[in-house]
């Protein structure tokens, strides 16, 4: 079993060169029973363990959204649609927006200022908190 780290590592990795496509039919669904199967065979929707595959099950290939891309790989990570900004409010689809949240204006990480508030720029406060200690 590989160690925590290299496989969270290796999934963000996957996640940051993942690549936007369309999905479409393959050749075969559209009765063109001479389609070349060896190159799509490597970016379709498929698996070849016992039975049908899923290629011959659904029938759809992934491409490019961007043509000047190369077909995403079997182990490649892929999207169909964008992400929707999670900066701004959206109420239809449940986003929250980060107006108002609090951030640490010295984290680089996703809890940091310059992150969260999307470039909008941050207001400061300084607290001073006095508490008891619990001597003993």
């Amino acid at each position: 079993l590989p160690n925590f780290r290299v496989v969270g590592d290796n999934l963000k990795d996957r996640f940051d060169g993942a690549s936007r496509v369309m999905v479409t039919n393959s050749d075969r669904a559209r009765g063109n029973a001479n389609a070349i199967t060896s190159n799509s065979a490597s970016n379709s929707v498929h698996h070849h363990r016992g039975g049908l595959g899923r290629r011959q099950r659904y029938n759809i290939q992934l491409k490019p959204y961007n043509p000047e891309h190369k077909p995403p790989g079997t182990k490649d990570l892929v999207y169909v649609e964008p992400s929707p900004p999670f900066c701004e409010k959206n109420p239809k689809l449940g986003i929250l927006g980060t107006h108002g949240r609090q951030c640490n204006d010295t984290s680089i990480g996703v809890d940091g200022c310059d992150l969260m508030c999307c470039g909008r720029g941050y207001k400061t406060q300084e607290v001073t908190v006095i508490e008891r200690c619990a001597c003993t």
